[in-house]
């Protein structure tokens, strides 16, 4: 897939999110965002670079069946067929300051740009140190980790969100991904220490903010 295979103009208004390698490597952070996007809230945006990057990554460190990351990374691109920026490496030239091995993921979103999309776009990582937040706002996106994402979502979308969450946190236990556990310390563990705040006080106070 190359570039131009995508210069047709997404005119959706939905914030985008570049979603880095390292926040795929999640396996709860991972399908937790898709279900989020299949509700609409934001449009997922990648690269088949960041895609082999995760699946690379988590082969390397997991005792994962290749074909079965494949057959996940398959079944992403028919969920969300407008996500794959394609070859994006023209656009790295415009990035002088993000670190080399990650201008990929920043170019990612100067595609998204280019394209017309008409919502905020940013870059999902939780690696901030490697993205240059000036050159990313020069070239109109933004910059955020997962954690302060979904906190600053939470206020408005606290239903989207904790149903999404109840609905991932369903999915891995049924398929035998995760053990059933509270879900604070799946969040926790995940370095969502703010969501994980909100949620235990909604759990205290259901009908508050």
């Amino acid at each position: 897939m190359t570039a131009a295979q995508h210069s047709a103009p997404n005119l959706s208004q939905r914030p985008a999110l570049v979603i880095d390698a390292c926040i795929m490597m999640s396996g709860l952070l991972r399908p937790l965002l898709l279900n989020l996007a299949q509700t609409g809230l934001f449009d997922p945006l990648w690269t088949d670079k960041i895609g082999q990057e995760w699946q690379r990554n988590a082969a390397r460190l997991w005792p994962i069946d290749p074909e079965l990351l494949k057959s996940e990374w398959q079944s992403m691109q028919e969920q969300f067929p407008s996500a794959n920026m394609g070859d994006v490496t023209p656009f790295e030239a415009a990035l002088k300051h993000t670190d080399r091995k990650d201008k990929h993921v920043a170019a990612t979103g100067i595609a998204a740009v280019e394209t017309a999309h008409l919502g905020p776009i940013s870059v999902l990582t939780w690696n901030l140190k490697d993205f240059s937040r000036s050159e990313l706002r020069r070239q109109q996106l933004g910059l955020i980790d997962p954690d302060r994402l979904l906190s600053q979502w939470w206020p408005t979308q606290r239903q989207t969100l904790s149903t999404a969450l109840d609905l991932t946190v369903d999915e891995l236990v049924l398929s035998g991904r995760r053990q059933p556990e509270p879900m604070l310390g799946m969040l926790r563990r995940d370095r969502l220490f703010r969501l994980a705040g909100l949620y235990e006080l909604a759990q205290k106070n259901p009908a508050g903010l």
